[in-house]
């Protein structure tokens, strides 16, 4: 399985916002959507093998984690907006520390990236931070388990967080010399992945 955790430091954590200006309204949520369709998007189909995470720290309820599973989400087209409803639909539901399904195959939960990347780690997964001086991932042997690959919005991640990612013992990949939108690296990461796959 493939996990792209995305942190998202002004994303709305209400269903207050307009699917008419996603970018404005609620918080740059147009960059999460964007990041669910690179990730599960193929043509004319989803990879199953994924699941998207978003980690959504705005106001006014910060901490809210609403993950996207392509094996069992249902109702998601190709769009900004279609996302985008089904995180409003998600953010519509009371959260708790348990998992509460808001639509087939999505679900939100309260929960901070401390205690997602100890979740990880405890099932194994091997954590990558993309970064630009990390390690080149063209001379990196990457493992054919469980891979979570951790983004940051338009803003980064602040140090506190980084501090909290190398702690858990993230290994810093680049995928290229410059920097990139959050959604494009992840389309280059699974058009490398897809390489390697097809070699094994």
């Amino acid at each position: 399985m493939k996990h792209f955790l995305i942190i998202a430091h002004k994303a709305h954590t209400a269903d207050d916002f307009s699917l008419n200006d996603l970018p404005g309204s609620a918080g740059r949520m147009d960059i999460l959507c964007r990041c669910v369709n690179s990730a599960l998007f193929l043509s004319h189909d989803l990879r199953r093998d994924v699941q998207v995470h978003l980690l959504l720290l705005g106001e006014p309820d910060p901490g809210r984690l609403i993950k996207f599973d392509g094996e069992t989400v249902r109702y998601l087209n190709p769009d900004e907006r279609s996302s985008g409803s089904l995180i409003k639909k998600a953010l519509d539901k009371d959260s708790s520390d348990f998992e509460v399904r808001s639509t087939p195959g999505v679900t939100v939960r309260d929960a901070n990236l401390s205690s997602i990347l100890s979740e990880f780690k405890s099932r194994g997964c091997s954590l990558y931070y993309l970064l630009e001086d990390g390690k080149e991932i063209r001379e990196e042997t990457l493992p054919k388990g469980d891979m979570v690959f951790i983004l940051g919005d338009h803003n980064g991640v602040t140090e506190e967080e980084e501090a909290q990612i190398e702690k858990a013992g993230a290994i810093k990949l680049n995928i290229g010399p410059i920097s990139l939108h959050s959604d494009h690296c992840i389309t280059i990461l699974h058009n490398e992945l897809d390489r390697r796959e097809k070699e094994y």
